[in-house]
């Protein structure tokens, strides 16, 4: 059996036992995937000072993200399809994060409903909103979460329209998924998979099937979905949701500063530095290379987080020395999620958890929010 010592070891894992599709969906990006690779190549070059002969004990990872106390400063990012990772994902996901002090993001195209999740949980969860054309539908969405009791509403603004995604193209992503012959074939090599599939009922996007007239199978979905992504989404829109929310908003996909600047006017209580994972454009700035001009700008008026390319405990800490005050992952679960379901996601919160405090510890400092760029070695960021 395979010793899990890091993440990697669930991103090997999850290969061999989810569907080729699904796989893909998660490791891949878009067009050429440079954006995709840069998240992760990256934190890489950045390099870390070791300190010695200093007071390691009594160490604590605790801080907080939006008001809301967590064990560390990470959180798991929404992600589309997670219920096609393993059955019934998103609950597994959200118990998993729970039980650990974490936020869980539920995205609005998760396999598991609002309702599912708060069936399942005890403590509040964030939900993810995409801006789609269908404004009674957004209203109604808003007051499922409200009614769900979450605790943030992360807005998405990098999917007006959608990036070209090779493998998901040539694998004909859906949800469920279509039964080709080379789909068939290739989920037969997956037994584990499929049984777990074969005990849930939730197979499709449980958000929007039964909650949108004339929206009850699969076609009439995709032609729905289709159409509805808002391609003229603005800053107005962000204040309509706020009117309507009146909770914490979160606004996710930020890259630039003058829009980071147009984040704070909004009035949002956080934005998240994020590319989308590397699934939109592809050529932009990787995440943590963006996020240290947008912290200098506006670090002093919003909390900034950031998404994309965390694999390691290691690079929470180097966002975290950067000026993020949370960060979440999307992969790192979903392998985890892939790979061993629920106890797949508790392994990957206790690695990532694991690495960020003991390299911490290495830096010369017990407590996360005492960290600082200073933990960096000048050149390397």
């Amino acid at each position: 059996m395979t010793v899990i010592t890091q993440v990697q070891d669930l991103r090997r894992l999850a290969q061999q036992r989810v569907p080729r599709m699904f796989y893909d969906y998660v490791d891949s990006g878009s067009w050429t995937e440079s954006t995709y690779r840069a998240n992760e190549a990256d934190f890489q070059s950045i390099k870390l000072r070791q300190r010695v002969a200093v007071n390691m004990e009594n160490r604590s990872t605790a801080t907080t993200m939006v008001g809301q106390d967590v064990a560390m400063p990470v959180a798991l990012a929404p992600t589309g399809f997670c219920g096609m990772q393993s059955a019934d994902g998103e609950i597994k996901a959200a118990r998993a994060a729970e039980r650990f002090g974490v936020p869980f993001t539920l995205s609005t195209m998760s396999i598991c409903s609002i309702e599912d999740v708060a069936a399942a949980t005890s403590s509040p969860f964030w939900f993810q909103l995409y801006m789609m054309k269908d404004r009674g539908f957004m209203e109604r969405l808003i007051a499922r979460a409200q009614t769900a009791h979450c605790s943030a509403l992360v807005v998405t603004l990098d999917l007006q329209i959608l990036g070209q995604r090779h493998k998901d193209l040539k694998n004909g992503l859906s949800a469920p998924p279509k039964l080709t012959l080379a789909n068939i074939a290739n989920m037969l090599t997956k037994p584990r998979w499929g049984l777990g599939m074969l005990g849930t009922k939730r197979h499709g996007f449980g958000n929007i099937v039964g909650h949108v007239q004339g929206v009850d199978n699969m076609g009439s979905l995709s032609e729905w979905t289709a159409k509805q992504f808002d391609p003229a989404l603005s800053w107005d829109d962000v204040a309509w949701i706020k009117k309507r929310w009146g909770g914490k908003i979160i606004v996710k996909g930020i890259q630039d500063v003058e829009d980071a600047r147009l984040a704070v006017a909004s009035g949002a209580d956080a934005l998240i530095v994020s590319n989308h994972g590397g699934r939109q454009l592809d050529g932009a700035q990787s995440s943590i290379q963006a996020l240290p001009a947008i912290v200098d700008a506006v670090g002093g008026q919003i909390e900034v987080h950031m998404d994309g390319g965390i694999r390691s405990g290691q690079d929470v800490l180097k966002a975290v020395a950067l000026g993020a005050k949370g960060t979440y992952i999307g992969r790192a679960f979903l392998y985890g999620l892939g790979a061993m379901g629920e106890a797949g996601v508790d392994k990957v919160l206790q690695i990532i958890h694991k690495e960020l405090d003991l390299t911490m510890a290495f830096c010369g400092h017990t407590k996360i929010g005492h960290v600082d760029k200073n933990i960096l070695l000048p050149g390397t960021f």
